[in-house]
């Protein structure tokens, strides 16, 4: 197993490479993997993986591929297909140990270059541990009919719903099984893929705008206070527009909407919701827009956290009618292979500039204890925000 294009990853990660390219091309960055699942890798794992690692540098957008991005996504100019034609992955950014049953993976380099490791480094991850336990999946035929009858379920809901789960898919083949059955499946209820090179395949759209290190980044740069104004102001000086879904959590949704104010709120389509109750959240998105004035029937809401059928039907009916739903599903619908899929992460943890010494990034989640990052800088963090647990 190994990756056949360089677009098998998720569009944010190419969006927000194209943001570096152009706001930070000086930052560099450290990426790591963390073993939220506790799972026990297999002997020569680490050798296995890093052989996988090497291969990615063969990598390289092909012609066809670039005329696609240009045609698909025009906010993507000439001269950032240009750069990605000539970009290839460097292994050297990248570092594979193993101690025992445990594994560590690092990155590190220039940001604009290693923010494309992250969800191919967590794909090789989840389908080599498969490979090398000898885990048995459902056959291919049981796949396919379990996304028809997810797709058609989500038909009946008469929902929004795109594909989120390159980072934990069971395998590139379940993968590819999966966007295809979407596809024949899901008429207007199907939206597309955050997976680029399976778009193209499927012709339909690549989702997706900017993931939590972007918010990382600027509180490490400018101070948490401010981070999530800065970071969609910068994202609306490279976009324009387009691109218009704001991550809400980064340093919890709470602070998130004091920073959203009126120009920001009617700038961007909507939000998208990644930790925390999603009923809550939103009650206080609805209740935001209309202190701002806003329709929130203008405005939608991407749930994207951990979902599936059941947790669909319930947002759906608490919130139809009170303003735009849409929902990403990730691993419920590419690793629901009769094996537990894997909790596996991998994040940015520290950034460096010619005049910023290595600052340590930190993520405070909506979700009671999944904080991330340093943990005096996280302490410090919540007594800025004056967050209490």
């Amino acid at each position: 197993m190994s990756f056949n294009s360089i677009l098998d990853n998720d569009f944010y990660k190419f969006t927000m490479q194209y943001a570096t390219v152009k706001l930070y091309a000086d930052t560099q960055a450290k990426y790591a993997f963390i073993n939220r699942g506790a799972h026990q890798f297999p002997q020569g794992f680490a050798e296995e993986l890093q052989k996988r690692v090497e291969r990615m540098s063969l990598l390289a957008l092909t012609r066809e591929e670039k005329s696609y991005l240009k045609v698909m996504c025009p906010y993507l100019n000439s001269a950032y297909l240009d750069f990605l034609q000539g970009y290839r992955y460097d292994p050297s950014e990248v570092s594979i140990s193993q101690n025992g049953n445990d594994v560590e993976v690092k990155v590190q380099g220039y940001w604009y270059r290693t923010i494309l490791w992250e969800v191919p480094l967590l794909s090789l991850i989840s389908e080599l541990f498969y490979e090398m336990t000898n885990a048995e999946r459902i056959s291919d035929e049981e796949v396919i009919e379990n996304t028809r009858k997810k797709t058609e379920s989500y038909r009946d809901l008469g929902v929004k719903v795109a594909e989120f789960g390159t980072r934990r898919r069971h395998s590139y083949q379940v993968h590819k099984l999966v966007t295809e059955t979407l596809k024949k499946y899901g008429g207007s209820t199907y939206v597309g893929t955050s997976n680029v090179h399976l778009a193209m395949q499927t012709n339909v759209k690549p989702i997706g705008t900017h993931a939590h290190e972007w918010f990382m980044y600027h509180g490490a740069r400018f101070g948490v206070k401010i981070a999530n104004g800065i970071s969609l102001d910068r994202w609306v000086n490279v976009y324009h527009g387009d691109l218009g879904i704001a991550l809400s959590d980064t340093y919890t949704t709470d602070v998130f909407f004091t920073q959203f104010n009126k120009k920001l709120a009617k700038l961007f389509d909507g939000v998208r919701h990644d930790s925390g109750d999603p009923l809550e959240f939103a009650e206080k998105t609805i209740a935001h827009y209309q202190r701002m004035g806003i329709n929130p029937l203008h405005k939608t809401i991407i749930f994207s956290d951990g979902l599936n059928l059941e947790k669909v039907k319930v947002i759906t009916e608490a919130t139809q009618d009170k303003i735009g739903i849409s929902f990403g599903i990730g691993t419920n619908l590419t690793n629901d292979v009769g094996l537990k899929p894997m909790n596996i992460v991998m994040k940015l943890i520290s950034v460096a500039e010619p005049d910023l010494p290595w600052t340590n990034v930190v993520k405070l989640s909506d979700e009671k204890g999944k904080h991330t990052g340093d943990p005096k800088m996280i302490r410090l963090s919540k007594e800025i925000l004056e967050i209490e647990d």
